[in-house]
């Protein structure tokens, strides 16, 4: 409220208390008179003489029309209070959002204005058409509880069909209202209902009442409380529709939120491009395949990012475009003075209304598997099989070699007590499904297969075999693949057959090479790599993926990952941390406005 406005409220409140109080002098000095006059007219009949003709008569005319002044003053006065709250309760709810501030803030001002002893407001579900009491106010502002919901539903049912306000002096006597069952069994005296109304639709109803006083509503609430109402409406119905709004949104940013964190984890590289070859967007993993930074990609033409793809890339790409179907291919661009191998794939991108918005290129880096391929002939998901092959000693180093690796140690959980429920064929079926998911997972990032031991897999990485940088990052990948692959097998599993995974993961130092006799060998590590790893897989609960410290210092910003206290430590001191791996972490910047299910991968 202005200065202004507060001045003229106290001035206005000044006057009113000088009209009334002048008024109600004038009725005293009316009373004293017409007191004086009697004294004097029976004096005067003492006397054989009597008072001026109608002078009685004209100060009771006066008396009744001072008494009418001050009762019309009254009402004058009590009408411009309520117009003044219904102002200010305008106001408060025209400028706020919050549904539930504008509905009490209705209601309160209703039941003030009124004097009813207890206020609802009833909204129309947009949704199923119900009808729900979101307010349940009594005379001191308390929301009351479900079971203190006493209204006649035959009367707000009246008024929203006919969009009109009721008003009754005793309902149970209102011949309207006869035979109405909540009226009679809720005893239900002065009631005012009022539709609230947004452009000719009514979407709910103001409903007060008093179960003691009759004619506690007169026609001059209703035309109050009627334009009131109005304003109100208008509140009540942008306040939802801005929550729903805000819903929305709310739900926009979680779905955004989803797809950027479910682009960021795609392994195979993704670059999206409009209709004009410029790049919109791309995933960590196609940074890795081209070498360029994302801020170094995004805007930029196509041509300035894919070099040495050669011209078959660029007539794939208007074939896209014309027809409306995927192409794919393999290139063999030189970057930086190396051959690279990349199988791409591109397929037309699409809004939600099916217009096509430009290209989704996938990528994959074939570059190391084609090397390996020409350096051991063949890929092999068993390297051990290889060593197994080989019958002279003196063609390996058999004293070993010392390398900083990564070891993954996966093991299913619960599988004692389930291998006593099958038939062995059965289980040797089931168990094999297990293992070889396990070993998929340890291919996929490139990994060495090292040992199955029962329901046990060991995987090796940064071996002389597969020589890695990465080699902590592709151990931890490999082990959230498993995890994450598990639950896809158990879509296909009955559930007393799904079991889970425990799983650690350890980057150290250890001995590499061949173990065994001259007629057999194996290919392993010995150390504290192995044992370490076998302890984490140890700790592991079900489900669970278990890093080292030494894990955790390489991987940290790529993981988010949660501070634990071993549960086990079977004599390793120094054994003070684990960390229990939770998610990738998100990448910032805005995905495209693009559907994912448009990207052929």
């Amino acid at each position: 409220m202005t200065n202004f406005q507060t001045e003229e409220t106290a001035r206005l409140q000044a006057h009113r208390s000088t009209a009334q109080e002048q008024i109600k002098q004038l009725s005293q000095r009316v009373n004293d008179t017409l007191e004086m006059l009697r004294n004097q007219r029976d004096i005067l009949r003492q006397r054989g003489m009597s008072l001026p003709a109608n002078s009685m008569d004209t100060l009771k005319q006066l008396k009744s029309g001072v008494d009418k002044l001050n009762m019309n003053i009254t009402n004058v006065l009590t009408e411009l209070k309520q117009l003044r709250e219904l102002v200010t309760t305008a106001s408060i709810v025209n400028s706020s959002l919050d549904t539930s501030q504008v509905l009490n803030e209705v209601m309160d001002t209703v039941v003030r204005i009124t004097g009813a002893e207890r206020g609802y407001i009833a909204l129309v579900n947009r949704d199923s058409s119900a009808m729900e009491y979101p307010v349940r106010r009594g005379i001191d502002r308390e929301q009351l509880e479900q079971g203190d919901l006493v209204v006649s539903s035959s009367i707000i049912n009246e008024v929203l069909v006919t969009g009109e306000g009721v008003i009754t002096e005793n309902a149970s006597k209102d011949n309207r209202f006869q035979g109405h069952q909540s009226v009679i069994g809720f005893q239900l005296r002065s009631i005012l209902a009022m539709p609230l109304k947004v452009q000719d639709t009514v979407i709910g109803v103001v409903y007060c009442d008093n179960r003691i006083v009759d004619g506690l509503f007169k026609s001059s609430d209703l035309n109050l409380i009627r334009a009131f109402a109005s304003q109100a409406a208008v509140a009540i119905e942008n306040a939802r529709l801005y929550e729903a709004l805000q819903a929305q949104v709310s739900e926009m940013t979680e779905s955004r939120d989803l797809l950027t964190s479910i682009f960021s984890s795609i392994v195979s590289g993704v670059i999206t491009i409009n209709r004009e070859d410029m790049v919109m967007d791309c995933n960590p993993a196609a940074e890795a395949v081209i070498g360029r930074k994302r801020d170094i990609l995004i805007g930029y033409h196509i041509a300035d990012n894919m070099l040495g793809v050669g011209e078959d890339f660029y007539q794939g790409l208007v074939r896209v475009r014309e027809q409306g179907t995927p192409e794919r291919m393999v290139v063999e661009p030189d970057l930086d003075g190396s051959k690279r191998y990349w199988n791409i794939t591109m397929s037309p991108l699409r809004d939600s209304n099916g217009v096509s918005q430009g290209v989704a290129i996938v990528l994959d880096d074939q570059t190391e598997s084609r090397r390996r391929q020409e350096q051991l002939g063949i890929v092999s998901n068993y390297m051990k099989l290889k060593l197994e092959n080989i019958q002279d000693a003196a063609a390996l180093d058999v004293g070993g070699q010392e390398r900083e690796i990564s070891m993954l140690h996966s093991d299913v959980r619960g599988f004692t007590t389930f291998s006593e429920q099958l038939e062995p064929e059965r289980l040797m079926e089931i168990i094999n499904a297990y293992i070889t998911l396990s070993s998929d997972a340890i291919n996929l990032y490139e990994g060495v297969v090292d040992k199955y031991m029962g329901d046990a897999v060991t995987g090796l990485f940064n071996t002389p075999f597969n020589p890695q940088e990465d080699h902590a990052l592709r151990a931890v990948r490999a082990a959230m693949s498993m995890k994450y692959d598990l639950l896809a097998l158990h879509e296909v599993l009955p559930e007393e057959q799904r079991l889970f995974y425990g799983i650690g993961v350890h980057s150290g130092m250890c001995v590499l090479g061949n173990i065994g006799g001259a007629e057999r060998k194996e290919y392993g590590a010995l150390g504290d790599a192995p044992d370490l790893a076998k302890l984490l897989q140890e700790n592991a609960e079900r489900g669970e993926v278990l890093i080292s410290q030494a894990t955790y210092d390489l991987v940290k910003e790529f993981y988010e990952c949660e501070a634990l206290e071993p549960r086990k430590t079977k004599g390793h001191d120094d054994f003070k941390v684990m960390y229990r791996v939770l998610k990738h972490k998100k990448r910032t910047g805005m995905l495209s406005q693009v559907n994912l299910d448009d990207i052929d991968l």
